[in-house]
């Protein structure tokens, strides 16, 4: 049986395009994740190791959708070797049950990793350079007399009887 497994990062990602191409590929069942590659734990992945037995293939369109770190893939790959299911990767060729198959994932799940660990480093350098040049990240803090102003235009307050509105719990057609 050829099971098809697919993963998208965000909510905002379309798995179509991976369902279209692993049932392309002759996928008997295709499963999608809606998770994050660095997670250990992806309840579509953990079914298709589940349903797997002797002889099947896990296809996936790339090396990435499977997992982000080297030690991750290779850990997966011992599992499926475990139980003698081979790994078929669409997009790069990969075919685990031939020795060359075998070599050219690890190869690739080096690059994969080498490749993510230059984003972070890129990453953390346009910081490091914003941060020379007196630019923070996120938010800039604000006065504590602001948000108390804030808090008090943002609440519904009744105003007891006999007393003046206050600026909360006037209604927009009054005229005080």
């Amino acid at each position: 049986m050829r099971i098809g497994y697919g993963r998208v990062s965000t909510r905002d990602q379309n798995p179509d395009g991976q369902h279209d191409a692993l049932d392309a590929a002759g996928c008997d069942e295709v499963l999608v994740d809606k998770a994050s590659g660095k997670l250990a734990s992806r309840p579509k992945l953990d079914e298709a190791l589940r349903i797997s037995r002797k002889g099947d293939q896990l296809v996936v369109t790339k090396l990435d959708r499977l997992g982000r770190s080297l030690e991750h893939l290779m850990a997966l790959s011992k599992q499926l070797q475990a139980k003698q299911v081979d790994l078929v990767v669409l997009d790069q060729g990969i075919d685990t049950s031939t020795a060359v198959g075998r070599m050219f994932f690890q190869i690739l799940g080096a690059i994969a990793e080498f490749e993510h660990a230059l984003m972070s480093e890129r990453t953390r350098d346009g910081l490091d350079a914003a941060r020379a040049r007196g630019r923070t990240g996120g938010q800039k803090p604000s006065s504590h007399r602001a948000k108390r102003r804030s808090r008090r235009t943002c609440t519904t307050r009744s105003a007891p009887t006999g007393t003046a509105p206050t600026p909360s719990s006037r209604s927009p057609t009054s005229s005080a």
